[in-house]
């Protein structure tokens, strides 16, 4: 069965005060948004490099509160900065927080900036891989211990294109694949998660893919769509946070699913 058309928006702490933030959740809940995501770095990661900024997983805690239909998350934790245990506990609060609508984001880290500025070792692309696996199943480990559980089976999403690592960690241990590029290189990493799957047994079509909104969607969506995307992100930064292609996404997902 095909998978109806969701539409994320990524809520980019960076360059704002947080009453703006805040109001543009509502808003982006308002539109009819799917899911809002935020992101896990300590610096912007354009414009004024020392610019405003916030934390991810403090900010999900309150945007649990501040909304009520929208799923959240980050698009993606950082495995690097915190305890994998510690995370699955996070995890599980703000799942209790929002009545069960805590997407799991996850990626091994990539911003050098982040890591040198708070004292965490950055060591090789490799290496944070390599983490992330042993992670994962740590993860999975502690929410299955937690009292209370979970509301439900927190969905976890992992970020990256890695064909030989990271799509292998996402046929192992994720129900959402959130991936960069056009149509062509998309296609072509899902039929290496698909052979990945078929290695560890599992059926392909469990897992969501999610992909960043390029341009108008009308000119890009529909070929993504026949490549398997489902999931399409639009990403908005401050000061002002300009949601008209949030708007028209919106629109081409109702046309979609009609």
């Amino acid at each position: 069965m095909t998978r109806p058309v969701r539409i994320g928006l990524q809520l980019q702490p960076q360059h704002a005060d947080y009453k703006i933030i805040r109001e543009t959740a509502a808003r982006a809940e308002e539109l009819g948004a799917d899911i809002l995501f935020n992101w896990d770095h300590f610096y912007p990661l354009f414009g004024d490099p020392d610019g405003k900024h916030f934390e991810c997983w403090t900010m999900l805690g309150a945007w649990a509160e501040a909304t009520s239909r929208v799923e959240i998350g980050a698009l993606v934790t950082c495995n690097s900065y915190r305890n994998p245990e510690l995370l699955a506990d996070m995890a599980r609060t703000v799942d209790h927080i929002s009545s069960g609508r805590l997407i799991l984001g996850i990626g091994s880290g990539w911003f050098e900036k982040d890591y040198t500025e708070y004292g965490y070792e950055f060591g090789t692309a490799g290496g944070r891989l390599d983490d992330l696996a042993e992670a994962l199943p740590r993860i999975e480990s502690r929410l299955a211990k937690l009292n209370p559980a979970p509301t439900r089976d927190i969905p976890v999403l992992i970020g990256g294109g890695g064909e030989k690592k990271t799509l292998k960690l996402v046929a192992k241990h994720a129900d959402i694949w959130h991936s960069f590029g056009d149509a062509a290189t998309v296609e072509r990493k899902v039929g290496i998660l698909k052979q990945h799957c078929a290695d560890v047994g599992r059926d392909a079509s469990e897992i969501e893919v999610s992909v960043a909104a390029q341009g108008e969607p009308e000119e890009t969506g529909p070929r993504l769509r026949e490549v398997g995307a489902s999931l399409f992100t639009v990403g908005a930064s401050g000061p002002d946070y300009d949601l008209s292609l949030l708007e028209r996404w919106i629109s081409w997902r109702d046309a979609q699913n009609s």
